[in-house]
């Protein structure tokens, strides 16, 4: 999707995350998870502006990036080198005919999964995703904690503000979590002017509708995919999970396929 349909067309990621800080925190989990598949093909789903594709085909890894943002990828392949990350444009429940099989490895980062509101899209992707990887190959998946979200009753994620030339950017990440398990996410990038009139003026805003997916939910469409049971932490450094983790994340292993 591309223009008025891409709900992230004018929502400037690479600026508003500090990715250098971000991808060093996360290095050695990542190395550690991703690196003890049966091959070096990586799959990187959601891969969005590309940071994860380009930091893990620098490591060695051979990356195939898949999301359904025109503009995320653009920014994607802006300075990439050429034939290594690789991106493909495409919706992930059709991951199983999108890209071909043999990856040793799979990640899906960030609010990617919970995108897919419907349930059986999800399985859908899971299915499809299971179906492209080895027998031994690990997925790596980490969603916002949506147990603790619709517990607390949480509206907002840290805000982040980011200074350039004109003076700084204010990213705001608002949600309203709803009964029916979904959650309305407006991401929400303002620039602020101390002293300016007025000092404050939304530069981009968006309505994204999402399914806040639980740990016993994602638990349970993993295993049913054809993943091993998954082991469960809080977070990238090895956190145990808790009812009050920041984020959950899911490592699973792609189970041997049955022969014929």
């Amino acid at each position: 999707m591309s223009g008025s349909g891409d709900p992230y067309s004018r929502i400037d990621y690479r600026r508003l995350i500090a990715w250098p800080e971000r991808l060093r925190r996360e290095e050695p989990f990542l190395r550690e998870v991703l690196g003890s598949g049966p091959n070096g093909r990586l799959l990187d789903l959601g891969c969005g502006t590309g940071e994860h594709s380009r930091f893990l085909a620098s490591s060695g890894f051979e990356v195939t990036g898949v999301d359904s943002s025109a503009a995320m990828l653009a920014a994607a392949r802006e300075g990439a080198p050429e034939g290594n990350p690789r991106f493909v444009e495409g919706d992930l429940r059709e991951i199983g005919t999108l890209v071909g099989e043999g990856f040793g490895a799979a990640l899906c980062l960030g609010n990617t999964a919970p995108h897919l509101t419907e349930p059986a899209s999800l399985r859908r992707f899971l299915g499809g995703l299971a179906s492209r990887l080895l027998s031994g190959a690990p997925f790596l998946l980490q969603v916002l904690n949506y147990d603790r979200i619709f517990e607390k009753d949480e509206r907002a994620l840290p805000v982040n503000v980011r200074t350039d030339g004109e003076g700084a950017v204010v990213f705001l990440r608002l949600m309203d979590p709803r009964a029916d398990g979904t959650v309305v996410f407006n991401p929400t990038s303002l620039r602020w002017r101390p002293g300016a009139e007025p000092p404050v003026s939304v530069m981009a805003s968006r309505n994204v509708l999402l399914r806040g997916y639980r740990r016993a939910e994602l638990a349970a469409a993993i295993v049913s995919a054809g993943f091993a049971e998954p082991s469960v932490l809080g977070g990238m450094r090895h956190e145990a999970w808790s009812p009050e983790s920041t984020d959950t994340v899911f490592v699973a292993v792609r189970r041997p396929v049955p022969a014929g």
